[in-house]
């Protein structure tokens, strides 16, 4: 998978200030665990930290290609292009020639043949800087989804970028700042593409290149949703949504290392889990390994179970399913103990760069990537497959669909003050909140591509799919890519695939939601794969610790913290709204407590951000 940094100063030569390179790709070593390298030139310097998957032995990154002798490019690339093998054969037939079976090489080789068009004949999840030594140009490149990360910085004389911000805030030009507009990003949940909440950095939009050159940064898309007609009729449909998931799921078992899947025994794990284990068995590999997370009860010590017994429902239906498709399931089970680690906090926090989150889902997220780790290199994920079919109760519920916001802050409102209520109070008001939200959807809505003629109830669930698409699968997706390249696990999301997406975009809500339950074009198209007691069940949510004395452990950290007047967050804070709500936490039941437990962990976790990134508040 790997993590990429690196610096173009067109006044200025990087070669000279290794030290400053140096210490942005180290801050990838997480993500490339496996091998580091660094390639100078003329005002450019590309760092590379490898995660080996493909060509263990000839990978090796930042990888050149040359043309009559000279370097022609140079690119640190990371992620997967699935189709690579296919491409390197076409690139074969046009006299290109290779030294190594890696898709690097051929995402080089596809840039030589083809120029900035390239892009349209990559298929898979990449995030990638491609240096061109003939025109001294910079391109930035990122999947069409957005499945991997790509942030960048621009100076006085060129960019900065990286895989992630703390590859860029190494560098000594590059601060932590918060204006503003990033806090107003925080504190809501519009997701704005290509916003990166740090003043001054960016994020490469998905399905979108940036070209660098002397004096000129531009962006542009090379690929958006489109709006189609669909002709095809239910049956047909059902079988090409199954023929195109199976394709996606087939190409994305493709590793020289150890594979597995995530299982929660839910429809679109389960969905991924049996295709993968089809497309394994014909080559005699051990059968597919999958695991599920769940948590020990109150006063019981964390431990991996094999047989189903994790207690929670996920563990049980995973392991049916595992034994429907001849897989072997493993539930990680943790426990408050060490869900509330300080280590594994702080692992966290560091992993995401920002304080955003899902408060213990997280940090249970990222132990169970890490116990996965040991035992696999690669992992099938469901993400996408929520979005893409309608599996949310807000797409079944007229009033959120027709709400004049993103559909999934309908329940608590659209003016609802986001963020911890200890936070003070006027600080939605100061910074017009309302008004972003409103704007942030508005400029959503714009972005919908429009089918001429289509009946008012298709157009508006296309323009709540495309919302969903474009705003919350983006959130999922980071704090996925987040938690797993943290320990240096690569984890492949088959229902991101583009061409799946671009089809069932276009399919019709009355044919998505025939039965009117979620997903249930999914459901019939994966019907002759699962179990009945897989597809009939309802979808549940991510699992989340119940334990007393994970909030216990949290109201104590709550307490050092309302008790040190130097705490950074104190500039964000209310003094006597934050006693009350400190009140309310420090009398509340153990039922009550778990309740209250996002507003006061995210407080925590703001202030743990200011503190680590030393973070500045700028006006």
């Amino acid at each position: 998978m790997c993590g990429i940094a690196g610096w173009v100063a067109f006044e200025r030569d990087p070669g000279a200030e290794r030290s400053a390179v140096q210490a942005m790709t180290d801050t990838m070593a997480c993500r490339g665990p496996d091998a580091e390298g660094v390639w100078y030139g003329s005002h450019v310097a590309l760092g590379h930290r490898r995660l080996a998957v493909i060509d263990l032995a000839g990978g090796t990154q930042p990888m050149t290609a040359e043309e009559d002798g000279e370097v022609a490019a140079v690119i640190s690339y990371s992620g997967e292009v699935y189709d690579f093998a296919a491409l390197r054969n076409r690139l074969r037939g046009a006299g290109h020639s290779f030294r190594t079976d890696s898709d690097t090489e051929v995402v080089l080789r596809a840039y030589l043949e083809w120029g900035t068009d390239f892009t349209r004949h990559l298929t898979g999840m990449f995030a990638f800087a491609l240096w061109d030594t003939r025109s001294r140009e910079l391109l930035l490149v990122r999947d069409r989804l957005g499945i991997k990360p790509l942030y960048y910085y621009p100076t006085s004389d060129g960019v900065l970028f990286g895989s992630e911000p703390k590859a860029i805030l190494a560098h000594p030009e590059a601060r932590a700042r918060l204006s503003p507009a990033g806090l107003r990003e925080l504190m809501t949940w519009v997701n704005t593409p290509g916003h990166a909440i740090f003043d001054g950095m960016s994020q490469v939009r998905p399905g979108h290149l940036v070209r660098v050159s002397r004096g000129n940064l531009t962006e542009t898309a090379y690929w958006q949703l489109p709006a189609r007609p669909h002709d095809d009729d239910f049956d047909t449909t059902v079988g090409r949504v199954r023929a195109l998931l199976q394709a996606a799921v087939a190409g994305q078992t493709v590793a020289d290392v150890p594979l597995c899947s995530l299982l929660s025994g839910g429809l679109d794990s389960s969905s991924v889990a049996a295709l993968a284990a089809e497309a394994l068995r014909p080559s005699g590999q051990p059968p597919l390994q999958c695991f599920s997370v769940g948590f020990a009860p109150s006063g019981h010590a964390a431990m991996p179970v094999s047989d189903g017994s994790a207690l929670t429902d996920d563990a049980d239906y995973a392991a049916k399913l595992a034994g429907h498709i001849g897989a072997h399931h493993e539930s990680i089970v943790l426990d408050a103990k060490l869900l509330s680690d300080p280590a594994a906090r702080a692992a966290v926090l560091r992993a995401r760069d920002l304080p955003q989150g899902l408060a213990d889902m997280d940090t249970s997220l990222y132990l169970l990537f890490k116990a996965i780790r040991q035992r696999s290199t690669v992992a099938l994920s469901g993400e996408g497959a929520d979005e893409l079919f309608g599996g949310y109760p807000w797409f079944h519920d007229e009033q959120a669909t027709r709400a004049r916001t993103f559909p999934w802050m309908y329940a608590a409102g659209a003016g609802a003050a986001q963020g911890p209520a200890f936070l003070d109070p006027a600080l939605p008001e100061r910074l017009s909140l309302d008004e972003y939200r409103a704007d942030s959807y508005a400029d959503a809505i714009a972005a919908v591509p429009v089918l001429p003629g289509e009946p008012e109830p298709d157009r508006r669930m296309r323009t709540v799919n495309h919302l969903f698409l474009t705003r919350f699968l983006p959130m999922l997706l980071e704090r996925k890519d987040r938690m797993s390249m943290a320990v240096g696990l690569e984890v492949r999301v088959p229902f991101c695939d583009h061409s799946l997406v671009e089809y069932v975009f276009n399919v019709p809500w009355s044919m998505k939601s025939f039965d009117g339950r979620e997903k249930s074009l999914l459901r019939a198209a994966m019907a002759p794969d699962l179990p009945e007691s897989v597809l009939t069940r309802k979808k549940e949510p991510y699992p989340t610790i119940a334990d007393p004395a994970y909030d216990q452990l949290l109201k104590g950290r709550l307490g050092d913290l309302m008790d040190d007047a130097g705490a950074p967050v104190r500039a964000l804070m209310d003094e006597k709204s934050a006693a009350k709500a400190f009140d309310t936490v420090r009398k509340a039941s153990p039922g009550e407590l778990r309740f209250l437990r996002v507003g006061f962990e995210s407080l925590i976790k703001i202030n743990d951000w200011m503190r680590d990134y030393q973070v500045e508040l700028a006006e």
